[in-house]
């Protein structure tokens, strides 16, 4: 058989369903042999898509997105979707033709050296050089992908090797199993939160993918702490469960900020610094840290760990669960209260521009609770951050580790693919839905249905946001934008303009029983953002 039919079924035997990508001359041999394979292959209408939606489909299923393109532009295309993976720790494996090993010695057209390109953004980068290797790297990539920390792998396949012969077969799929928490540093944690007067918990996106919401809930209620969730974790504690703050990561003095500097020990789960930076949190670098995940605590000089239990947490937090100790309730109910009273004000506002909070109490309306919220980068999602309220985890999904723009309309096609039962929702800006729009065709084409929700402000609201807040004026954010609805239209989609504050929630009923693709234009007032600056910034915490 072709080395690309090896490749294939080595792809086949790792579980993949889906190939997001965009054929090319140098991978031809591979889109050939997809051809007789089980795998779909999704033709997208930019790399960058099809990485964003590699990504998202590797964070809601635990196993590895796969994405491919062709060799250099194609490549280099992919680049931001595969670092936003790789930093948020998402499995995807992304995948590149290249020219013939011929011509890699030399300058030549449109070859890039995509193997050390791609090294530092990918757990794991390497170039198939011979055909009989091809066994070994495929199942190395996905190993590595989806082994905790979970990221991105890269692989270069030039178009030569791809074409040549081979008899082989597949590696037998294997993953690591993570190890039970050492005993000893279970009962020292056990001890340090019994003696804590003021605890607080720190859910990370790692209690996420390691499936371990149900037990970080009930190590909360039994030994009554109160938990905080960093932005990519948000419903890995239902918000009605009464041991739940909200968000934590505004990087400002609000509610939940307001717990941890009153709280003596901080019990980190799953927690990954690049969601939410510890000098943020942690500024006085004198309480008692105490780290439980699947991998040790990056160093970092805001983040002293005390007790550090490494292995598979959901059995820490079972350990530690059964070593509770009876102790009063927690005294931080006040903060969560705030922080409702904040989330209901607006809900009968009824002005346009539409206010934030307005926008997010009617999309919790109309949505179900097990629907799937895919929000996009800028001032939209300081918002649903903080108000937009989960009970199940991986029902809206931020990306806080890269927080790169234009994922939400890719990222909502991969959502629908893995849970077609369920509604989508692209919650967008107006600046990142036009970075990747062109995948409206790509979800026209596979008959999909997903709304997309703009937040229409016409310019870079978190930019703004930011020079008002340090220069006391903006510079350069403005823009124009098209017609909306009839740009869904261009595609065959439906569109939808918001001219009535009354209007959103019924037009989002609307819009989620279309059986295709929506539109909705609603047009956002964002000087609630300094208003909440403001607000912050004189708050006095009230516990």
């Amino acid at each position: 058989m072709k080395a690309a039919e090896l490749f294939v079924k080595c792809l086949e035997n790792e579980g993949v369903e889906y190939i997001f990508g965009i054929p090319g001359e140098e991978n031809l041999d591979v889109m050939d042999a997809l051809l007789d394979s089980s795998i779909e292959f999704v033709t997208c209408r930019h790399e960058q898509g099809a990485a964003f939606m590699a990504d998202v489909y590797g964070r809601l299923t635990g196993r590895a997105g796969v994405c491919l393109a062709t060799l250099g532009p194609g490549a280099t295309n992919l680049i931001t979707g595969v670092a936003d993976a790789n930093m948020d720790h998402a499995p995807v494996v992304a995948i590149a033709g290249q020219a013939s090993t011929s011509r890699l010695h030399k300058e030549s057209h449109q070859v890039l050296d995509l193997e050390e390109m791609f090294r530092s953004i990918t757990k794991y980068s390497a170039r198939l050089l011979t055909p009989n290797i091809i066994t070994e790297v495929v199942r190395k990539a996905f190993k590595v992908a989806q082994t905790e920390k979970a990221g991105a792998c890269f692989i270069e396949f030039p178009e030569n090797i791809a074409e040549m012969e081979i008899e082989d077969t597949p590696l037998a799929t294997k993953q690591p199993t993570m190890p039970e928490p050492p005993t000893a540093k279970v009962e020292r944690a056990a001890e340090i939160i019994a003696a804590a007067r003021h605890p607080i918990i720190l859910a990370g996106n790692g209690v996420v993918r390691g499936k371990a919401w149900q037990q970080l809930a009930d190590f909360a209620s039994k030994w009554s702490i109160p938990v905080a969730n960093t932005f990519m974790a948000k419903g890995v504690i239902p918000f009605k469960h009464p041991m739940a703050l909200g968000s934590a990561g505004l990087q400002a003095n609000d509610y939940v900020s307001c717990g941890f500097s009153r709280a003596d020990v901080i019990i980190c789960v799953g927690f990954d610094l690049v969601e939410y930076h510890p000098y943020l949190w942690h500024p006085t670098r004198d309480r008692t840290i105490i780290h439980i995940d699947q991998a040790p605590a990056e160093v970092d000089a805001y983040y002293p760990v005390s007790v550090g239990i490494i292995g598979d947490i959901k059995h820490s937090l079972l350990r530690l669960a059964e070593l509770a100790t009876p102790r009063p309730g927690h005294t931080m109910r006040p903060l969560r209260e705030a922080l409702i009273e904040e989330m209901n004000q607006h809900s009968r506002d009824t002005s346009v521009p539409m206010k934030p909070q307005k926008i997010i109490w009617d999309l919790r309306t109309a949505m179900n609770l097990e629907d799937i919220a895919v929000c996009d980068v800028g001032a939209h999602k300081m918002w649903m951050a903080r108000m937009f309220r989960c009970e199940y985890p991986n029902t809206c999904l931020i990306s806080n580790g890269f927080a790169s723009m234009g994922i939400a309309v890719p990222g909502a096609i991969a959502a629908k693919l893995v849970n077609p039962e369920v509604n989508v929702v692209a919650v967008t800006g107006d600046a990142g839905f036009m970075m990747n729009s062109q995948e409206i065709e790509t979800a026209m084409r596979l008959g999909l249905s997903l709304v997309i929700l703009i937040w229409n402000d016409a310019g870079y609201g978190l930019i703004e946001w930011k020079q008002m807040n340090q220069f006391g004026r903006k510079s350069h954010v403005d823009f124009t934008n098209p017609d909306f609805v009839k740009y869904a239209e261009s595609f065959g989609a439906r569109g939808y303009r918001i001219e009535k504050g009354e209007d959103l929630l019924p037009t989002l009923k609307k819009a989620l029983a279309d059986k295709t693709v929506s539109i909705i234009d609603c047009p956002v007032d964002y000087s609630e953002n300094l208003k909440l600056t403001a607000k912050l910034g004189e708050m006095v915490c009230p516990i």
